[in-house]
């Protein structure tokens, strides 16, 4: 399968579409039916105790399969989310940026089904786990 967008087309598009959240997640790597993604953790992901918040961890994971998606099928703004569930596995290092590796599992006409595993920078042990599917716009 070919890309049809790339981490600087990603980031491009995304910044451009959805201005709220521009500079928040980094496209560190682009392969076919997979990225790495980035979120510089700050105070505003934090919750009491000084840990990322499970609402920062959830967008982590719904904007990484996101990516995925448009890296395959390109630039589409109305490719929702339709289902997710995470598993929240070990509390994540305080103030350190977070990772997610996803990976599409099924990339169809409808739908795109993947996972994802979200890091804190610096362990390798996951500390959440995410499935997703999103529902893909007709052309």
């Amino acid at each position: 399968m070919e890309l049809k967008m790339d981490a600087a087309a990603l980031t491009d598009f995304v910044d451009a579409e959805f201005t709220q959240v521009k500079g928040d997640f980094v496209v560190e790597a682009v392969e076919p039916m997979q990225v790495r993604v980035r979120m510089p953790v700050s105070e505003r992901n934090l919750r009491p105790g000084g840990t990322v918040s499970g609402p920062s961890m959830f967008a982590l994971a719904d904007v990484s399969i996101y990516f995925a998606v448009l890296a395959m099928i390109g630039p589409k703004a109305l490719a929702v989310t339709t289902n997710c569930s995470i598993d929240f596995m070990r509390k994540p290092a305080a103030n350190t940026d977070m990772v997610a590796e996803a990976r599409l599992l099924k990339l169809g006409r409808v739908l795109a089904v993947g996972d994802v595993l979200l890091y804190s920078v610096g362990d390798e042990r996951p500390v959440a786990r995410a499935s997703l599917t999103y529902s893909i716009p007709p052309d």
